[in-house]
């Protein structure tokens, strides 16, 4: 089919120009799923189909392709539209395809073997709790994981010392079997070895045969200041070993920041509600806070401040990560009215009372009278 009489790739997958990569997928399994050849056996017309859908997802789903298709339209893409299922090419289509009909290892992309036998290791996951103040400053933690490393005792072979493991008769070493599904030649892990490639005759009595047992592990771990809850830190290599001599996996350690009893956190700015007395807000004063990092800052407590009225003191909040500014620091007041008062303090309240000059609430008058309106019908 040549560049010209080809169909837009946008309405192959009936999505628009603007669609994400998440419809671009989605789009995609819809019709992997209605045209796929296995559920249409002997339809050449759904073969067609199912192509057409793969070249067009081949193409928008690399951003690269996708821009020169953009601009140029097929003829951009210079005949490297879709050109097969290459294996380094097209990783996703093991994900999205595998899934839906049990392939597996799909065009031999899913987890790909780094040696015979050798598998990654899983990467594991670990949730730090830290408090406010750890998250401002930053902190060096040391954390235990459980997770699986290579047995001692077998250097990791899975089999008795002394003895070695038999290549796979099933596979004959190659860890996976080949079949046909339809136009596709599809490998799949070997259900003999497992995708070892090898059997086991003869397995190690510390691991049972399966060349990794689980130990606990001691990790230091450096939590740059700034960090929030559900920022990941990722420590390369620690996470489970990989199966017969495949590299390790990796650790991310989550962060979960805590709540405070006086901070309340909006990404790098702070919130702190900060109590003053009725005295204050009426003649005004300063009043010292702390900040989340210990340092002591002084608020101007304005005469007349209302209660709710908030003062921002720049760059007194958290700290960010890539080393930037500081958030603010956002002090709400909250004015304290005494439950008990003296009799001495309450016979001198009342003489400043008595003296009125502006002493009540300024919207009084403005409200008795819309009160009054309101009852007598006026407007």
């Amino acid at each position: 089919m040549t560049a010209e009489t080809k169909r837009d790739y946008y309405e192959v997958l009936g999505i628009g120009r603007d669609a994400s990569m998440g419809d671009i997928k989605a789009a995609y399994r819809r019709m992997a799923v209605k045209h796929h050849p296995d559920k249409n056996p002997g339809d050449s017309t759904a073969e067609a189909y199912f192509k057409e859908a793969s070249e067009a997802y081949a193409v928008l789903s690399d951003a690269e392709k996708r821009s020169r298709y953009d601009r140029f339209g097929h003829q951009g893409l210079g005949g490297e539209g879709f050109t097969g299922f290459d294996p380094g090419a097209f990783g996703d289509f093991a994900d999205i395809l595998g899934d839906l009909f049990g392939f597996g290892d799909l065009f031999g992309t899913r987890r790909r073997s780094t040696g015979q036998g050798m598998r990654r290791g899983h990467d594991l996951q670990y949730t730090l709790k830290l408090s406010l103040e750890e998250a401002a400053t930053g902190v060096e933690r040391s954390i235990r994981i459980p997770r699986l490393e290579t047995c001692k005792a077998c250097s990791g072979s899975g089999s008795k010392p002394g003895t070695s493991p038999e290549t796979c008769s099933t596979c004959r070493g190659s860890g996976q079997v080949a079949f046909r599904r339809g136009f596709l030649s599809v490998a799949q892990t070997c259900p003999s070895c497992g995708g070892a490639g090898q059997m086991n005759r003869n397995p190690c009595e510390d691991c049972g045969g399966k060349g990794r047992s689980e130990r606990q592990t001691t990790l230091m771990v450096t939590v740059p200041a700034g960090v929030d809850t559900g920022m990941r830190l990722r420590l390369a290599g620690e996470g489970e070993d990989g199966a017969l001599g495949g590299p390790a996996g990796d650790l991310f350690v989550v962060m979960k920041v805590e709540a405070h009893d006086l901070f309340e956190r909006d990404g790098r700015d702070l919130h702190l509600e900060l109590p003053i007395s009725v005295f204050q807000a009426m003649l005004g004063a300063n009043v010292p806070v702390t900040t989340i990092l210990g340092e002591d800052r002084v608020v101007e407590v304005a005469a007349g401040a209302q209660p709710g009225e908030v003062i921002r003191l720049h760059g007194a909040g958290m700290p960010h990560v890539d080393g930037r500014r500081r958030g603010d620091l956002f002090v709400h007041f909250r004015v304290v009215v005494p439950r008990k008062i003296s009799g001495e303090q309450r016979r001198l309240i009342e003489e400043v009372a008595s003296l009125g000059g502006g002493l009540e609430p300024e919207s009084e008058q403005g409200f008795f009278e819309r009160l009054k309106r309101a009852f007598s019908g006026g407007e």
